[in-house]
């Protein structure tokens, strides 16, 4: 299709923006849903990136899609501005796994198209991911590690990062998943979240979805193309359990 100088240059215009800043506003955005030829090309623009154009009210986000794109936080900016000193990639995929279960609280493992709670507590995500490790750790050597293989998630390093974290006393009777180092971590993640613009702090250690949030969850995380499969098998030994109680 050929464009005109006018929208070629309207484009690049917005893209400059958007790459140097990873958002625009309202003038750029309302371009962007008004203008076909703006929004095919910044669409183009963003594909050659690696990245996805996101729309999220009056605001559009440049949203890296995946690793190869130059925007994406590397692992190594991750450890030593997020974690403490000597972190290693398996802090990064706890790090992940913790994300995706947060995300997964505000939707009911992924069932509904529309978030079902309002907020989470520090010690609520905790036992959220504390609870969805023990159903990891019930499939068996072999199957987590074909499972490594389809999704690239290292899921034996996540349970040993989690389960090296529990500073416990020997003697407590109950374990809950609530330790310092598990709520020191998972601090980690939420600045990590919040510098992202994909969380918002309510106050009483309680945390909140960002409209950012919901617009990526919905049109990325749900869908099959993007996620494939991932969230079935981290909710599938949890919901086997739920039916299993019912």
């Amino acid at each position: 299709m050929l464009y005109s100088e006018e929208k070629v240059i309207m484009a690049f215009q917005a893209f400059r923006e958007l790459a140097r800043d990873g958002i625009v506003g309202a003038e750029w955005s309302t371009v962007y849903k008004a203008d076909d030829d703006v929004r095919d090309l910044l669409d183009l623009f963003a594909k050659e990136m690696a990245c996805v154009n996101v729309p999220v009210g009056s605001e559009l986000y440049l949203i890296p899609e995946t690793k190869m794109s130059p925007f994406h936080v590397n692992n190594d900016f991750l450890k030593k501005n997020y974690f403490k000193s000597g972190a290693v990639n398996a802090d990064i995929y706890l790090m992940y796994f913790s994300t995706l279960i947060l995300f997964g609280y505000f939707y009911d493992s992924y069932q509904t198209k529309e978030a079902t709670r309002e907020f989470i507590g520090m010690e609520d995500w905790v036992r959220e991911v504390h609870d969805n490790i023990q159903s990891l750790k019930e499939h068996d050597e072999e199957t987590l590690k074909k499972e490594e293989q389809e999704f690239s998630y290292n899921w034996t390093q996540i349970i040993s990062k989690w389960d090296d974290m529990n500073d416990l006393k020997e003697s407590a009777k109950k374990q809950t998943g609530n330790t310092i180092s598990r709520l020191s971590f998972l601090d980690g993640v939420k600045r990590f979240l919040l510098d992202q613009e994909l969380v918002r702090e309510l106050g009483n250690q309680e945390i909140t979805l960002t409209e950012k949030a919901k617009t990526i969850i919905q049109k990325y995380f749900m869908d099959l193309e993007y996620n494939k499969g991932i969230f079935e098998f981290i909710y599938r030994t949890e919901q086997g359990d739920n039916h299993a109680n019912n």
